[in-house]
């Protein structure tokens, strides 16, 4: 079950407008094929009722709705008819799972707790609403009133329940404790279907959910990306290596559909994915050192189960200082680029120069690096931006006037836009058209600056193309636009070259 439109929300800063959260909710549905999403709490906001209505809607005309959860309180009929007024179905009736938390926050017995459960879950039934139960802070309970969560479970089981929620509310289990609480679960209570909800206070989540698996729990509450409050929930991205690799089992998702999805979610919540994170990350599939490149050109040495090809992606070979002559020969082999042994030794010394400098190269750097180590034309200027002005002032658009050469022929236009680097794209873009030349879309910008950097350091900027296929491309200077400028001149090059061959 994923959390990522309820949970996942709670992350701080994030807030999905009504319109990803139906996108979100049909790419989880449709493309990726979880099982079950929450996409709310009740009674939070307009907005959220609204979000609420628009999914729903959806899924009720296309077969989704008894898949669609809300999360709702124990607070009479508020939460039911919050929910029925959306269409809802089903309500993830957040109850207490420790005694402090009954006592403490609600301050109720245990009894009167039940019986307020009770009342709503007669009404839900009423309703036509069906009822999951949360047991929130279920793991301090386990740890410390064990004899209040068999209570609430015991009497929970017999009324018209679901499912039953074990979350670890607030990420403070470890393996060991996950294994032995969720046995516990499972063999008191054979009949109840259980779900697990782990957090990752102590970067634990994904080793607690391998232990509720091995102790019988076969339901998981995930988030895309790992969004979640505080340090966030266990990512889908994580647990489908541990269900499919580790224990062989059969799940519903899309492996093929995770990388897409997830750069959606980052888009959408502006929350940047680890460049390392398992399989989602930019870097995942990226082999760095040289011997590992060395190893898969012998029988794939370096490769494990988690295969770039299981999620849409594809296995490549880092340029930097820890390049080999393996790892530059993979590069040059995809662009269709043959060196003698004496050359690539030249180009190979010339990458771990730039590496040392921290410089980033990225394979379509490797013609330019070619042309300047061997003096030769194996890339060709066949663009240049012979001048260009950039103007900007306070509450007016910028402006960029602009001089491009083309074919031997020149070109000027100038153009307005929200900051000089659109207004140069603009400019630029408005000669291609007249031309009736494709160009690719820009995809990702980064900047990077280094730690400390004074006004005057060097800034580069990294720039991701689809032009049918992605590319990057980086510039280098003083002025973070000019910079950009440079990678972009170097894009409409590699385009230009490629388009020619």
């Amino acid at each position: 079950m994923d959390t990522t439109l309820r949970d996942g929300e709670q992350t701080s800063g994030v807030s999905f407008s009504e319109s990803e959260k139906l996108t979100l909710a049909r790419l989880l549905l449709e493309d990726l094929c979880v099982d079950r999403i929450e996409i709310a709490s009740a009674r939070v906001s307009k907005g959220e009722f609204f979000g609420s209505q628009k999914i729903i809607d959806w899924a009720s005309a296309n077969g989704y709705l008894d898949r669609i959860e809300i999360l709702g309180f124990v607070d009479g009929t508020k939460s039911l008819d919050w929910i029925k007024e959306s269409g809802g179905k089903v309500i993830n009736l957040l109850c207490k799972g420790s005694l402090r938390h009954c006592q403490l926050q609600l301050k109720k017995t245990p009894e009167e707790h039940l019986a307020d459960i009770s009342e709503v879950i007669d009404q839900a039934q009423k309703m036509g609403i069906i009822v999951n139960i949360y047991l929130e802070d279920w793991s301090s309970g386990m740890r410390n009133s064990p004899e209040y969560v068999y209570q609430m479970v015991k009497n929970l089981q017999m009324l018209p329940v679901n499912r039953i929620m074990l979350p670890d509310t607030l990420g403070i289990l470890n393996h060991e404790e996950s294994f032995d609480f969720c046995s516990q679960m499972t063999s008191s209570f054979p009949d109840v279907r259980f779900d697990f909800h782990a957090h990752n206070d102590y970067d634990l989540a994904t080793a607690n959910v391998f232990s509720a698996l091995k102790a019988g729990i076969d339901t998981f509450h995930t988030t895309l990306n790992g969004l979640g409050e505080r340090a966030g929930n266990v990512p889908l991205s994580s647990v489908i290596g541990v269900v499919r690799d580790h224990f062989n089992y059969d799940m519903s998702i899309d492996e093929s559909r995770l990388y897409p999805v997830s750069k959606m979610v980052e888009s959408f919540s502006g929350i940047r994915i680890p460049q390392n994170k398992p399989l989602i990350g930019e870097f995942v599939f990226t082999q760095t050192s040289g011997i590992h490149a060395d190893g898969d050109n012998k029988d794939n040495l370096y490769h494990n189960n988690l295969k770039p090809e299981r999620f849409g992606r594809k296995r490549l070979y880092a340029l930097g200082k820890m390049s080999g002559k393996a790892n530059i020969k993979k590069n040059l082999d995809e662009l269709g680029i043959d060196l003698d042994a004496e050359s690539l030794k030249k180009v190979t010394e010339r990458i771990i120069e730039l590496g040392d400098k921290k410089e980033t190269v990225t394979r379509e750097d490797l013609p330019y690096i070619i042309a300047d180590v061997l003096k030769s034309d194996k890339i060709e200027s066949k663009i240049i931006v012979k001048n260009y002005a950039l103007s900007v002032a306070k509450g007016l658009n910028s402006v960029a006037s602009l001089s491009v050469e083309i074919d031997g022929k020149s070109h000027e236009h100038t153009a307005t836009g929200d900051g000089q680097y659109d207004a140069f794209m603009n400019a630029l873009w408005a000669i291609y058209k007249k031309l009736d030349k494709k160009y690719p879309r820009l995809t990702d910008y980064s900047v990077q600056i280094p730690p400390g950097g004074k006004t005057d350091a060097l800034v580069q900027t990294t720039i991701t193309w689809d032009f049918g296929y992605q590319f990057k491309t980086t510039g280098l200077d003083s002025d973070q636009t000019i910079a950009a400028i440079k990678a972009t001149v170097k894009m409409l090059n590699i385009i230009e070259n490629r388009q020619t061959v």
